[in-house]
């Protein structure tokens, strides 16, 4: 199982339970709809600036989004 299988499921799960559509996203971090589609299939891994940049307006920790942890608090 790839990285890129692994977190798909994550990063709908985290673009659907705050209401956003792929192109909503989009016009909320810049990042392109087509893209966010290809990471949420499994398709491509998010570079690390694109990591950094979901977790961030996720307001959750990068190794939430990567399954590496169950627990989405960012430690500060």
């Amino acid at each position: 199982m790839s990285l890129g299988d692994v977190m798909q499921n994550r990063l709908k799960e985290l673009r659907k339970s705050r209401g956003y559509t792929q192109i909503s996203l989009q016009m909320q971090t810049g990042i392109e709809q087509a893209l966010l589609s290809k990471f949420e299939n499994g398709e491509r891994v998010p570079p690390t600036e694109t990591l950094l940049r979901l977790a961030e307006f996720y307001d959750v920790s990068i190794d939430y989004i990567l399954c590496r942890t169950d627990k989405p608090q960012v430690n500060r």
